[in-house]
């Protein structure tokens, strides 16, 4: 950005600027324009049991194809922007990890350090885990698999010690609601990143659907019963930015073909 005085033409370069003063000599005015705080927050892209419609969960699963080209479009999205990341985070599930790999090539910026956090995981979906959705309607009824899926403090049955994918799990863990999910969530942004957005910094999160459904419950105070009927698309990156008392500016997904309609005001 160009800035002209009487005497002085002088470049200012916003990406590396905290706060810029500026008198107006014309009204003496004063005018303070300040960086806004972005924060960017990315669902990983398809996995193998999303395109199967499996509930996931803790276990690790790939992405598929689809899923990549998800995280590229995302990345150059992203990158058109032109904002200059001070952090990453993303959870310790490798569809995650690797959404975030891609968009970080896509960025040039692939050996940066990520922070992995298994409190950004996806909920745990204990006795559910590895079932199809719609088999899974077809044994218990809409009814109970909606109030399973998304009541904010119903967990799903717990997963028993039989249960096929016990061993694949490293977790004590049995089963966990959106509010479990929530409890862990909060206290680890509060601690690790919000900090870093009250200090101005620009955060990038991929995570997982209800570990960004509990985030945005905080970040846009969603009541339990809005937030019941929240969806995150996949691989479609949503640009947050902050005022300086971290109430929100503005918000918007970079690809609004695939923008799901938000159901909060700000």
């Amino acid at each position: 950005m160009i800035i002209k005085n009487n005497t002085e033409i002088w470049k200012i370069d916003f990406k590396n600027l905290t706060t810029l003063l500026i008198y107006n000599s014309y009204n003496e005015t004063y005018y303070v324009l300040y960086k806004m705080n972005n924060l960017i927050l990315v669902r990983h892209g398809q996995s193998l049991w999303n395109k199967e419609r499996r509930f996931t969960g803790f276990v690790d699963i790939e992405l598929t194809e689809e899923g990549k080209l998800e995280a590229e479009r995302a990345g150059k999205l992203i990158k058109e922007l032109n904002i200059k990341f001070d952090a990453y985070f993303t959870s310790q599930l490798k569809r995650a990890i690797s959404s975030l790999n891609i968009i970080l090539e896509i960025l040039g910026k692939p050996n940066v350090e990520i922070n992995k956090a298994w409190e950004l995981n996806e909920r745990h979906y204990g006795g559910l885990t590895g079932l199809n959705k719609d088999e899974t309607i077809k044994k218990y009824g809409d009814k109970q698999v909606q109030i399973w899926r998304r009541s904010f403090d119903v967990p799903p049955p717990p997963m028993e010690s039989q249960h096929p994918y016990k061993n694949k799990i490293n977790s004590n863990i049995s089963s966990e609601s959106l509010k479990n999910t929530f409890e862990r969530v909060i206290p680890y942004y509060n601690e690790k990143i919000e900090p870093l957005i009250s200090s101005k910094k620009n955060i990038l999160i991929v995570f997982h659907g209800n570990s960004c459904r509990a985030l945005l419950m905080k970040i846009f105070n969603i009541s339990k019963k809005k937030i019941a009927k929240f969806e995150i698309p996949t691989g479609n990156p949503l640009l947050i930015r902050f005022k300086d008392d971290l109430k929100v500016q503005d918000y918007k997904y970079l690809d609004s073909k695939r923008a799901k309609k938000i159901l909060f005001n700000v």
